[in-house]
């Protein structure tokens, strides 16, 4: 069974442009259910960092890059590659998970 992890960055506030959409926290349930739903034969995980609170040193450079305006949030990362960000597209993800599994 192979492992799928993914990376939700964010922040408890949401970013400016993102009013109507679910927190960052919010869209991690929603992916790991989503997840878990159609790669039901895969151990499915997806982590959460907070951009403003404590994270391991690996996580630096996505943050920074929050922080700095390059990226919108939540911001999904998967095998080291941004996926998705602001509004992200469930097709979009599944897409880049069926391509490496």
């Amino acid at each position: 069974m192979r492992e799928i992890k993914l990376v939700v960055y964010g922040g408890e506030e949401k970013c400016a442009s993102c009013i109507n959409l679910p927190t960052a926290y919010e869209t991690k349930e929603w992916l790991e259910a989503a997840l878990s739903r159609k790669f039901e034969d895969h151990k499915v995980e997806v982590d959460y960092i907070d951009i403003h609170g404590n994270f391991d040193e690996s996580h630096r450079s996505y943050v920074q890059g929050i922080l700095d305006d390059e990226y919108f949030y939540p911001l999904i990362v998967f095998n080291d590659e941004v996926v998705g960000e602001g509004n992200p597209r469930l097709k979009t993800i599944y897409e880049k998970i069926e391509a490496s599994i």
